[in-house]
């Protein structure tokens, strides 16, 4: 049976939950699955092949266990056997921002022509990039690499590539897939800032302002004290969030990988009256982001038996910024 083979980039919460994720539904259908099969693939075709961190506390390990390794704190809902996957030394660059440094003990010396190597020697058809919101230059490294190992690349981070004119045109011109920026949840805060949005402008409505603030407890969230880390996320955030949107976001250990989100827009109806909607919502962040990188991969993998290459127009579905 054909694999969709997937090397991950970043043992956090987000590869954590994708993980368990594909063991949980390796049997077939369950709640909170919307595709058990895309582009042709069903979530048991999907293998992970390997796996990249600079946190010393995982390297050496099994991706099996070192999904649990501190600082990682999402949710346990699936019991996952030995991969015989080892996470191996990835590239550091800017991927420790100042407010994690005090969270892990930085390695990172490998060389993309290193990642690259391990990537063809694994059989990798896919990258997933899962690196720290604001690690630019690492992003970039690793979509070289797999350039050069000619792989497939997932961006599920902020960093800007399928935005950039100049990777949109090498990947098309390697003659390999491209999907990205930054992953949607599948029932998180983006999702339902825009389809308030969508839902008031449909009727008429003028947007006048308003604010989404964020508070959680994981790696995402210490990255987001970094002010010019949090400008990456505000930059596909505020996408489609209507006038004057202003987005914050604020660190709170005990909630773990528990994401709180308050939601407001302010605007103008018919004659000029005022309208105000607020919203607050809690869920599990790294969950609910593995239903679209599991399709995202998919769709890179039966676009490289396709020769499809360039930017993938399933990015508009998938991603928070195109």
């Amino acid at each position: 049976m054909t694999s969709v083979n997937v090397a991950l980039i970043g043992i956090g919460n987000c590869a954590s939950s994708l993980v368990q994720g594909v063991e949980y539904y390796r049997a077939g259908a369950a709640p909170g699955l919307r595709n058990p099969v895309c582009a042709g693939y069903a979530v048991s075709q999907v293998r992970f092949t390997a796996a990249f961190d600079v946190g010393a506390a995982k390297l050496g390990r099994d991706l099996s266990e070192a999904i649990w390794a501190p600082p990682n704190n999402a949710r346990a809902f699936a019991d996952v056997p030995r991969l015989g996957v080892p996470v191996v030394e990835g590239v550091l660059a800017d991927g420790v921002g100042p407010g994690s440094a005090a969270l892990v003990e930085p390695r990172g010396g490998a060389t993309p022509a290193e990642i690259a190597e391990h990537l063809r020697a694994t059989g990798t058809h896919v990258v997933l990039n899962f690196l720290p919101t604001g690690a630019q230059r690492a992003a970039e490294l690793y979509a070289g690499a797999a350039i050069e190992a000619g792989c497939a690349f997932v961006n599920g981070m902020p960093a800007l590539l399928a935005r950039s004119p100049e990777w949109r045109r090498r990947f098309a011109e390697a003659g390999l897939p491209l999907v990205g920026d930054d992953l949607k949840s599948s029932f998180g805060a983006t999702l339902v800032h825009r389809a308030l949005v969508d839902a008031l402008t449909g009727g008429g409505v003028t947007l006048t302002g308003g604010h989404q603030l964020l508070g959680g407890g994981n790696m995402d969230f210490v990255n987001l004290e970094d002010a010019s880390r949090m400008a990456a996320k505000k930059a596909t955030k505020e996408t489609g969030a209507g006038a004057s949107t202003h987005v914050g976001a604020q660190y709170v250990p005990f909630m773990e990988d528990r994401k709180i989100a308050y939601i407001r827009l302010d605007g103008e109806g018919f004659g000029g009256s005022p309208l105000e909607v607020e919203l607050r919502m809690v869920v599990e962040d790294s969950p609910s982001a593995a239903g679209n990188a599991l399709d995202a991969v998919r769709h890179a993998k039966a676009a490289m038996d396709e020769g499809v290459s360039g930017l993938l127009e399933v990015s508009n579905a998938l991603m928070k910024a195109v």
